[in-house]
């Protein structure tokens, strides 16, 4: 029994919208009416009057609630075992824990038993969860998902998050959620926050020190930051101060604010959890000069780490530094939990928003789980490049053309950024119809000619980007003969521009079409 549900609800019919009949489950200090708000604490048993806010506006776009989800008690923990309901653990292995806060949420949408879910995220609740349970998480900026109807852990941190199984259904649920709402103190409208341009701009930043990470974590992260080139630039920065002000989180005055949030349920009652207990009554000693001490240390931390956004357009993380089991968080609750923060803890201070979602598994089968970090604001163009990195399409923005390429101009090789710098991204990978071939023409360079004798072979290795339509005339300045830009039909029938060459270059003798496509060409010569 993996203690997901605390409440299952009857479905209601869906309304027309963008979300009709996709089921969704609520992390149960998020209000629903008529069913009790337990933040999992079962003294809290009358029922919620009215929804919360977000989930008022999911059902009017077709969602369908199922129910409520457990949690670490009051959303307190990494862990999922911090709560009187029973311990979640991951849907990988009963031995290793599920991740919390949002532990049964993160479990129902990993199991396949609601298409979304809404957790919370304070210190990596949204995130941790959905790493140990190989799906993705999307942690919004601060303020863009309104928190009216939440049972407050952190106010000024607290942000209602949504897991899926893939990026392109949390999008759907993020679209509806990112609601500016007048009657919530903490709301920010999405206008009132800097947007860079939607898409992947190409510059990835990675740690430019060791992350001392569990063995087994350690290798998924090499193969991860061998994946991260093939989407762009990775270039190595400093994240101390950012790691710093991770450990501010349950050292500084949000402490406190726990403490004036949910204080007055922490008594002796046997319904509390005791970690819980431990950690946030330290709060109710923490003066006011230990508050400012802590404000102005942020503060300096957010200045010492300001200059990688003007270099960056996403940070490169694993989410947790291992993968605990259920039996080494029981040894030591508060030990284990911390280092599960280490990542994820000061995202909400630093006012970033995040992405989480599968690497590849480590060597034991468990699920690795890693996130992408930027300024408030630009949570869109994360989530495109979750999109391009899961491998799932992209959406296109008003005004973009497809483009096919298929050599340099490939991710990770040396004409890439002539791509990027022009604000295209990633949309998918693909393969010609079967009648192109490719040859080698001066440069050397591929050139793709359809051949008029039908299919001959399993088509060619393209990726198809997204290109500001702006910038398409700009760019074929770049392209010499003979090459040239021209229709190409992909392996599906899909009609798209991308890069042809001339008939009289197509000589025979330099026929490369038998290696599938030039970066198998470019292995093999």
């Amino acid at each position: 029994m993996n203690n997901e549900w605390i409440t299952r609800v009857d479905p209601i019919a869906p309304l027309p919208g963008v979300l009709n009949g996709l089921t969704m489950a609520l992390k149960d200090n998020i209000d629903l009416a008529g069913v009790p708000t337990t933040a999992g604490d079962p003294r809290n048993a009358r029922p919620a009057e009215r929804n919360a806010f977000v989930v008022d506006q999911l059902i009017a776009a077709g969602a369908v609630p199922l129910g409520k989800t457990n949690l670490d008690q009051y959303a307190t923990g990494l862990v999922g075992t911090r709560s009187p309901y029973g311990a979640c653990h991951s849907v990988f292995s009963d031995r290793h824990v599920s991740g919390g806060s949002s532990s049964g949420s993160a479990v129902a949408v990993a199991t396949g038993q609601v298409d979304f879910a809404l957790g919370t995220d304070t210190a990596g609740s949204g995130r941790v969860p959905a790493a140990f349970n190989r799906i993705v998480g999307i942690k919004p900026s601060r303020g863009l998902v309104s928190a009216r109807g939440v049972v407050p852990a952190c106010r000024s941190l607290d942000c209602v998050t949504v897991m899926a199984r893939t990026v392109t259904t949390a999008r759907a649920a993020y679209e509806v959620m990112a609601t500016y709402d007048p009657d919530d103190a903490w709301s920010r409208r999405a206008s009132d926050l800097p947007r860079r341009r939607r898409g992947f701009g190409g510059v990835i930043g990675v740690p430019d020190i060791g992350l001392d990470l569990d063995p087994l974590h350690e290798a998924a992260w090499q193969e991860t930051l061998a994946e991260a080139h093939r989407l762009g630039d990775v270039v190595k920065v400093d994240v101390r101060p950012l790691l710093e002000a991770a450990d501010l989180l349950y050292s500084g005055p949000w402490l406190a604010e726990r403490w004036l949030a949910f204080g007055d349920k922490l008594d002796d009652d046997p319904a509390v959890d005791p970690t819980v207990r431990t950690i946030v009554r330290g709060g109710a000693s923490l003066t006011a000069a230990a508050a400012f001490a802590g404000f102005d240390r942020l503060a300096a931390l957010a200045r010492a780490s300001e200059h990688l956004w003007t270099k960056l357009d996403a940070l490169l993380l694993p989410v947790t530094p291992g993968h605990p089991t259920v039996a080494e968080v029981a040894a030591d609750p508060i030990g284990a939990n911390g280092r599960l923060g280490r990542f994820t803890n000061m995202v909400n201070l630093l006012d970033l928003c995040a992405v989480a979602f599968p690497g590849p598994d480590r060597a034991d089968g468990l699920p690795f789980g890693i996130q992408l970090l930027a300024p408030a604001g630009h949570d869109l163009k994360l989530i495109d490049l979750a999109s391009a990195w899961t491998g799932e399409d992209v959406p296109a923005s008003d005004g973009d053309v497809l483009l096919a390429v298929a050599g340099a101009h490939l991710s990770g090789q040396p004409l890439n950024d002539q791509l990027v710098r022009r604000g295209a991204r990633l949309a998918f990978a693909a393969r010609t119809a079967s009648s192109y071939r490719m040859y080698l023409v001066d440069g050397p360079r591929p050139g793709l000619t359809r051949t008029l004798t039908g299919a001959d072979g399993p088509g060619i290795e393209v990726e198809v980007w997204r290109l500001p339509a702006t910038e398409l005339g700009g760019f074929a300045t770049t392209i010499d003969p003979p090459l040239a830009i021209g229709p190409v039909e992909l392996s599906d029938g899909q009609q798209v521009l991308g890069f042809v060459c001339t008939a009289d270059a197509a000589d025979p003798a330099r026929d490369i079409t038998a290696a599938g496509g030039w970066r198998a060409y470019l292995a093999g010569s």
